[in-house]
């Protein structure tokens, strides 16, 4: 077995850490917890704001969270949603591959391959100096992209349901990540991204 064939394995090769896992959901089925989600979340399509200009966000998003813990991106201050059964189970699965306990979840809609999410970290003040945050993936497979702030090196895998992939250390700091557009993908992808924010 290959490195790109193992079911655990580290995607950055310095300066921080993306574990990646290629299923977490134990006997769950993956496409019935996507499409119980899909219809299920109050999505949201926002407006962002890039370099003074404000742009239709390329996906619908949601936030979920314990009271008070509130989160801000680009220029949007997410309305938080109280937790579901189905949503605190899946944080649950989350929180044991990541050692770590979590607050908050930030869920995307990639409704086909023309949605995207561009070169970014999530290093806002709220997430810590060294945040670690869970990230699974349900419904279609899509490209997940790392580069290095300064190397410019380029990390490239494909995220399939059921997939985890676990940031942490200086991986925000030293690194963006991203989600290319695909104009070959027709089906949609949800994306979870568990968090701890920090109190205000």
């Amino acid at each position: 077995m290959s490195l790109f064939d193992a079911p655990e394995r580290e995607l950055l090769p310095y300066d921080g850490s993306a574990m990646y896992y290629d299923w977490v959901l134990g006997n769950l089925d993956a496409s019935a917890v996507f499409a119980d989600l899909l219809k299920s979340v109050p999505w949201e399509s926002r407006t962002i704001k890039v370099f003074g200009k404000e742009y239709p966000q390329p996906r619908l998003v949601a936030w979920f969270g314990d009271p008070g813990r509130g989160y801000t991106y680009s220029g949007v201050s997410m309305n938080i949603n109280p937790w579901t059964s189905q949503l605190e189970s899946l944080k649950t699965i989350c929180e044991q591959k990541a050692a770590r306990s979590f607050n908050s979840l930030l869920l995307n809609l990639y409704r086909n391959g023309e949605d995207k999410v561009s070169w970014h970290s999530d290093d806002e003040p709220e997430l810590g100096s060294e945040p670690c945050i869970a990230s699974l993936s349900l419904g279609a497979i899509r490209r997940f992209k790392f580069r290095h702030r300064d190397s410019k090196e380029v990390v490239d895998c494909s995220l399939t349901p059921g997939s985890l992939v676990v940031m942490s250390g200086l991986s925000q700091t030293k690194w963006e990540h991203e989600v290319p557009k695909e104009t070959r993908v027709r089906e949609p992808r949800i994306n979870l991204t568990f968090r701890n924010v920090l109190a205000a």
